[in-house]
């Protein structure tokens, strides 16, 4: 199984059946994190999204 450590909490984070740029959350500290990686396991805190204001 692949897994991943959390960038805020160091916690494990699995990336079975997960692709690149799918948005998950960590188990432990509930952070919003990105798969950058599935060939050697590695996310990273998620973009925020901002609002465009219409522009």
């Amino acid at each position: 199984m692949n897994m991943a450590h959390c960038p805020e909490c160091e916690a494990e984070v699995a990336l079975q059946g997960l692709m690149v740029g799918e948005v998950l959350f960590c188990p432990d500290c509930n952070a919003e994190l990105e798969v950058l990686n599935t060939e050697q396991p590695e996310v990273g805190l998620a973009p925020q999204v901002e609002e465009d204001w219409g522009e």
